[in-house]
């Protein structure tokens, strides 16, 4: 299961992220981190356009909008 699939049922909390982009960083993984987390496209511009906090506001903005 991805870090975004787990976020969305409140399995983990946003701060994993940042342990997986390390262990991607580190691993012979061939997908790209986008997909190695599970993000959209759209998620990522966010997170590379704008910040951290702006990615957690609107995977948190997703999550609400499935409950």
């Amino acid at each position: 299961m991805t870090f975004r699939e787990r976020f969305m049922k409140y399995e983990t909390d946003f701060d994993e992220i940042f342990d997986l982009t390390d262990q991607w960083n580190f691993s012979d993984e061939t997908c790209t981190l986008r997909e190695y987390l599970g993000l959209t496209a759209r998620e990522e511009d966010v997170w590379i356009s704008e910040s951290d906090e702006a990615l957690e506001s609107l995977l948190e903005q997703e999550r609400a909008a499935l409950s």
